[in-house]
């Protein structure tokens, strides 16, 4: 990367916008859904009365049923090192996402908005969207990760009712992963004067900051003659601390400085947002007015310190995320968004990279406003295929513009630290490759010269060979820790990347026996053990690369593969039915921590305590065998008592990877009771303790919401995580009851998760089987405020009842 890039400063702004009367923003919500071809759709009268009414966003693949035979693909995966075809039955999550689908919507238009500019805007649709107004095409989309808008003020009729109609498809063999299907992120209309910003027309960067002056610079694309900007910023109290008129143009284009005195930086521990008032004025009439939560920040790679966040050194501490949400499925959701994050935020994670597609604007909001780094990723395919229908098939005539609309969608975001370029693309091969990288490349730069571009490689001996990994400003490395050295010795930017890490596999709750580290074990239950120490072909435990992280300044960091399980890949099931979801994450699919979650947090979570013990202890018919015990902790050293009996004091120690990270009790042999792990402080003091009791019979529920109180907006979520106990409260680890859910008052039963990579289950249907214990009941509120009441029963169980409120 060139030394220009590398030390530039910049502002970068966004989060969510609010806008005065001058602009009017429709929320387009409500909606009518038929799935299946039908040719008259698009027309203005056709008959949709027997449709189904949905909220948009919505998916509508996630309800299921899961079926073997959705999207099965006889292939070989090259990325998984495979040499032979095999037949994947869970590889898209069967789910029935494939087919069309149609979506109509009618819109009033009042008379007073003849004249006025009309964009009509998709945050993303899932997938080949086709876009008709009052029967006319307004244009198309074939990207699912794209936003995009289309002007449809000729289309619009004022005075009168018009149609809204979107046509979507999905093709088999067209992704790796449950890609959903629908209009699973926002739709908005636009209403605004002709003289106005233009969509996605500001773009503000920072070229000096310190601690008693920032300045800001502010490019703002207009439309209209004779027009000038008024600025003002706000900080987050709502006070006006610096402001600013300008009208001096350059084509289309209207540049301001603005300055901040003493300005509050944004970082990761402290992310301030202010708030910049932009109103365009022709001729001293307001007509337009955008504000703009933003934050001040500065970002630096070097080969001398690796990355910098307001001039101090940072470590990537992050996680990939596929878009899917679990039992909700792609459909957008705030809340759960929030959840997510809350939980990576209390693990230590410090960075999200969005894989493989572009973010939603809500995650990134949040992202800006929780204190998250971000690397945006754009595509998983360029012109070489992965899977027969997927983006290979866009790729020559859409690459540029979805670049493009990703990077000023998106580019005002304090988060975003780094742009992805692509992900284990087989162009890495051959210089045609190599050339596609710099054109995409450049792309970037070119509408965002202040972050740099990276791409996650896996064929490593190729990029180093043919100087695909030399062009890009950041050499991401998708595993290959073999080659790390190699690679930093070769490449000419002084630095690596982690772009994804680990894939370690296991199933919460499940441990097997004996306990052994490889990679690709399976079992005839389909679940991986949680003793973390089960991996791919292509990887490794956590602990190999933190091996990396902590002794290698010039590797940048890393994004563990992944921070949540998601739908589809599951690996290393790829080819068992029933399996259709991952294996991969710190968390499971209902967002229950796995015992992983509590190694990475003993070294990411530097300011909270993490003392875990693992397995659970209840193992009947072990007894008198030996049965490990793991201990994750941030302390250096602990002791294990078996029923009051010392098994002795472990400390870390460098002999071995694992070793260092983890505390190890291998000859321990089972008995019922409980087994404490006490903590000890360098010194050999006890400074914590946790204990861990054989559980009797199930006896009853407890419930424990992630909220109490909720917005009564329609939207918003809790998420109760139901947990089997015995008649002493104690957690029974093992327990598969099945339970019943029923939701009354102001709210309503939105779906149900437990985890089980194998469960068949539907998550919208109101009753389903614990796994290992727990499982997770998501309530929504509705749009009244009130009480609400969970009520979880199962048969031979002391029944459990759970009251939450909804607010306005």
């Amino acid at each position: 990367m060139k030394s220009s890039l590398l030390l530039v400063s910049f502002l970068l702004i966004i989060g969510f916008q609010t806008y005065s009367q001058t602009r009017e923003i429709i929320d387009l919500k409500d909606w009518k859904f038929y799935h299946g071809e039908n040719n008259e759709a698009d027309r203005v009268n056709f008959d949709d009365t027997s449709w189904e009414k949905v909220t948009v966003p919505h998916d509508w693949a996630i309800k299921g049923p899961f079926d073997k035979e959705i999207d099965k693909q006889v292939v070989r995966i090259e990325q998984n090192n495979e040499t032979v075809a095999t037949e994947k039955t869970g590889r898209t999550g069967a789910l029935p996402f494939i087919g069309v689908g149609w979506y109509r919507t009618m819109l009033p238009i009042d008379e007073t908005n003849s004249g006025k500019q009309m964009i009509l805007a998709f945050d993303g649709a899932m997938s080949n969207a086709e876009v008709f107004v009052n029967g006319v095409k307004v244009g198309n989309r074939p990207y699912g990760y794209s936003y995009f808008y289309f002007d449809v003020s000729d289309a619009l009729k004022a005075g009168e009712e018009n149609v809204i109609a979107v046509r979507l498809e999905n093709h088999a063999f067209s992704s790796r992963w449950y890609p959903g299907a629908g209009i699973y992120r926002k739709v908005r209309l636009i209403v605004k004067d002709e003289v106005s910003f233009k969509h996605w027309g500001h773009y503000i960067t920072t070229p000096f900051i310190d601690q008693k002056l920032a300045k800001i610079n502010i490019k703002s694309q207009v439309q209209g003659d004779n027009v000038a900007i008024k600025t003002f910023i706000k900080d987050a109290k709502g006070n006006i601390v610096a402001e600013n008129s300008v009208s001096q143009r350059f084509g289309d284009e209207i540049e301001q400085s603005v300055s901040i005195i003493n300005p509050e930086i944004w970082d990761i521990d402290s992310p301030y947002l202010y708030t910049a008032t932009l109103e365009l004025h022709q001729d001293g009439v307001l007509k337009d007015t955008e504000d703009i939560d933003f934050g001040v920040r500065h970002i630096n790679y070097s080969r001398e310190k690796g990355f910098e966040l307001n001039g101090e050194v940072v470590k990537f501490k992050g996680v990939c995320l596929h878009h899917d949400l679990g039992p909700l499925g792609i459909a957008i959701n705030k809340a759960a968004l929030k959840r997510q994050l809350t939980l990576l935020k209390d693990l230590g994670v410090n960075a999200i990279r969005s894989s493989h597609n572009m973010p939603s604007i809500e995650q990134l909001e949040l992202c800006d406003e929780m204190g998250f780094l971000f690397l945006a990723e754009s595509f998983d395919e360029w012109k070489k295929p992965k899977v027969k229908n997927g983006y290979n098939l866009y790729f020559d005539e859409w690459a540029e513009k979805d670049i493009v609309d990703l990077v000023h969608a998106t580019r005002n975001h304090p988060s975003i630290v780094m742009w992805s370029a692509g992900n284990e693309v087989p162009d890495q091969h051959g210089s045609a490759g190599v050339k596609r990288a710099k054109w995409i490349q450049d792309i970037f730069h070119r509408e965002d010269p202040t972050r740099p571009v990276t791409v996650g490689m896996d064929q490593v001996k190729s990029v180093m060979a043919n100087g695909f990994g030399a062009i890009l400003d950041i050499p991401g490395l998708n595993y290959r820790l073999p080659l790390y050295e190699e690679a930093y010795e070769l490449f000419p930017q002084g630095f690596i990347l982690g772009s994804e890490t680990a894939s370690t596999v296991s199933s919460r709750g499940v441990y097997k026996f004996p306990v052994e580290k490889g990679p690709n074990k399976v079992y005839d239950d389909l679940q991986s053990s949680s003793y973390d120490l089960e991996y791919c072909s292509w990887s490794n435990i956590p602990d190999d690369d933190f091996v990396w992280q902590d002794d290698k300044p010039w590797v940048l960091g890393e994004f563990v593969w992944t921070g949540f399980d998601y739908l589809g890949e599951p690996t290393p099931y790829d080819d068992y039915w029933p399996s259709r979801s991952s294996y991969f994450g710190i968390l499971d699919l209902a967002g229950i921590p796995k015992d992983r979650y509590y190694l990475y947090r003993s070294r990411w979570n530097t300011e909270d305590e993490t003392l875990h013990i693992l397995p659970h202890w209840n193992w009947k018919g072990r007894e008198g065998e030996k049965t490990p015990v793991f201990v994750y902790t941030n302390h250096n050293s602990a002791e294990l008592f078996v029923n009051g009996k010392s098994q002795g004091i472990q400390k870390k120690d460098s002999t071995s990877n694992l070793n260092r990270y983890r505390l190890m009790w291998m000859d321990v042999v089972y008995e019922p009771g409980e087994i404490r792990a006490v903590a000890l402080d360098d010194s050999g003091n006890a400074v914590a303790e946790k204990t861990i009791k054989t559980a009797g019979k199930p006896h009853q529920i407890i419930l424990d919401a992630d909220r109490g109180i909720l917005d009564a907006n329609g939207d918003d979520l809790s998420f109760v995580t139901a947990t089997i106990v015995d008649k002493d409260g104690i957690p029974v680890p093992d327990a598969m009851d099945r339970l019943d859910f029923e939701v009354t008052g102001k709210g309503s039963f939105r779906a149900v998760c437990n985890g089980d990579a194998t469960s068949l289950e539907m998550f919208h249907l109101p009753t389903m089987k614990v796994f290992n214990g727990k499982l997770v009941v998501i309530v929504q509120s509705t749009q009244e405020a009130g009480e609400i009441k969970l009520k979880v029963k199962g048969k031979g169980l002391k029944s459990s009842e759970l009251k939450l409120s909804s607010r306005k």
